[in-house]
């Protein structure tokens, strides 16, 4: 299907940064649709993301957003014909925004757990699966948990990574401290503040590789993973909710989405 982009109305732009501070907009307009926010346009889904989650979400040289998050909603509106708004909030405000009503739904890697699913989220079916592991200084003399006893480390407040660390963290005596978004998180383990960091491991295998950062992950470390989701916390959405699972299905079945993967991991 040939898609177009456009800036929704005034009214609905407004609407969008309402309440949810600075935020990224686009707007996926199927074919045959005057992309005018005219009445014709019908229903437009708002999904919230994160600002920076590099591959999944993040700004291009050329200031366009980008990711495997923004690429995946983008085919499977294609393939389902329909509308959405995507606002790149950051992680926490993504949440809220759900949490609020101001968005319907989000993605931005956020792990299908069962604490999580007990608390009120609704996923969809998984899809990528991601292992979180410890990332430390190139120069680091530390190989593993052991070695942390004493020290600080970094993790992403409400992330998969940082449920990882508390889950080690009285084993090992580390002390925890929370960053609000991965690239000050990776400069205070660059800067010695903290001794590593717990992260996604594709998040940080791309951010290494494209930022050129003098950090390295310790494969050792890696945990069995889980199943990144599309998320939301209304079941009146739920609507969305199987158009995604049914456009999943199909641009797995395509191709479209080992083609996207292979964009940016390879």
């Amino acid at each position: 299907m040939k898609r177009v982009f456009a800036i929704v109305t005034a009214a609905l732009l407004a609407l969008s940064l309402s309440g949810c501070g600075s935020s990224s907009t686009v707007t996926n307009v199927p074919s045959g649709s005057s992309g005018s926010g005219d009445s014709d346009i019908g229903k437009v889904w708002v999904i919230a993301t994160d600002t920076v989650f590099k591959p999944f979400e993040y700004t291009d040289a050329s200031g366009n957003f980008v990711g495997i998050d923004v690429d995946i909603v983008d085919a499977i509106a294609a393939d389902q014909g329909f509308y959405y708004e995507l606002r790149s909030l950051g992680w926490d405000a993504a949440i809220a925004a759900c949490q609020a009503g101001q968005a319907d739904a989000m993605i931005a890697g956020a792990s299908i757990t069962e604490e999580r699913q007990q608390s009120g989220w609704m996923f969809s079916d998984g899809y990528y699966t991601a292992t979180q592991t410890l990332t430390v200084k190139e120069d680091s003399t530390i190989t593993g948990f052991d070695d942390l006893e004493g020290q600080t480390v970094a993790a992403k407040t409400g992330t998969q990574g940082a449920a990882y660390a508390q889950s080690l963290q009285d084993e090992y005596g580390f002390k925890i401290t929370y960053f609000e978004d991965s690239p000050t998180m990776y400069q205070a383990v660059m800067g010695g503040q903290c001794a590593g960091c717990f992260e996604d491991t594709p998040i940080m295998q791309s951010s290494i590789k494209d930022g050129h950062l003098a950090l390295k992950i310790l494969e050792s470390t890696a945990n069995d993973g889980s199943f990144y989701g599309f998320a939301m916390f209304n079941e009146d959405n739920r609507e969305l909710m199987d158009m995604f699972n049914a456009g999943l299905a199909n641009i797995r079945a395509n191709g479209v989405y080992d083609e996207i993967i292979a964009r940016y991991l390879g």
